[in-house]
């Protein structure tokens, strides 16, 4: 083989392998930013919860009366609108409990949810409408009262799971004693049926398990751009 031969064959050589480095290279960029972008895509509407210790939000339960979604309005009429929770019915009178334990962000009465209050635990923030009581303030901090049930929840307070935080009512828009429970995860409307049905599967398993493990479960979480909400 001549020289020029061997120069030609080497350099032949050489391009080969430059482009299959290239080549594999950039496959492996490739898969990489699709990883990448499914790991993001997957934190954007997944989040992973166990609730196990977690309270069903209110006592003598009797049913639920209106579902989360669009809705005929609740008041009469052919008009469409998004309901933002789910209606659970109970006895006038019946005690609320918190959810899931978190910090009093918000205590209100003016607007269709009437007496209520909103919870925030993390990412999650859980409303209890249509409460007995009303607020009040006292040196510039807002509280509910409910001097009949015993109650007194300010803003700020930290609440434990479980916790009476108020009393089933027909305070603002409602045709009928229940609580309208809501809840947003990053500032997003979730269905609190799902969460529900999440929650009791979780705590069936564990009370039938011999040992206690707690495991991770997933809920998917439904974005929406509605801003208002139906009560």
């Amino acid at each position: 083989m001549s020289k020029r031969q061997k120069r030609t064959l080497f350099y032949g050589i050489n391009l080969l392998i430059l482009g299959w480095v290239t080549i594999s290279l950039g496959t492996l960029l490739t898969e990489s930013k699709i990883v990448i972008a499914k790991e993001v895509q997957q934190k954007k509407v997944t989040t992973y919860s166990s609730w196990l210790g977690a309270s069903f939000p209110v006592e003598n339960f009797q049913g639920y009366t209106s579902a989360f979604g669009y809705r005929h309005s609740a008041t009469g009429g052919s008009k469409w609108e998004f309901h933002g929770g789910l209606d659970i019915a109970a006895p006038q009178g019946s005690y609320i409990r918190n959810w899931w334990a978190g910090t009093v962000i918000k205590v209100g009465d003016r607007n269709a949810c009437g007496t209520h209050i909103v919870i925030k635990s993390g990412e999650w923030e859980h409303t209890y409408c249509h409460m007995q009581g009303s607020v009040e303030t006292a040196q510039g901090h807002r509280y509910l009262i409910d001097r009949a049930g015993g109650i007194q929840i300010w803003e700020g307070q930290t609440i434990p799971t479980g916790f009476r935080i108020g009393r089933v009512g027909m305070t603002g828009r409602t045709t009928g004693p229940h609580l309208h429970w809501g809840l947003k995860y990053a500032n997003n409307y979730v269905d609190p049926a799902l969460v529900l049905r999440e929650m009791f599967s979780q705590q069936q398993i564990a009370r039938g398990a011999s040992r206690f493990n707690s495991q991770q479960s997933q809920v998917t979480i439904q974005e929406s751009n509605t801003r208002d909400s139906g009560y």
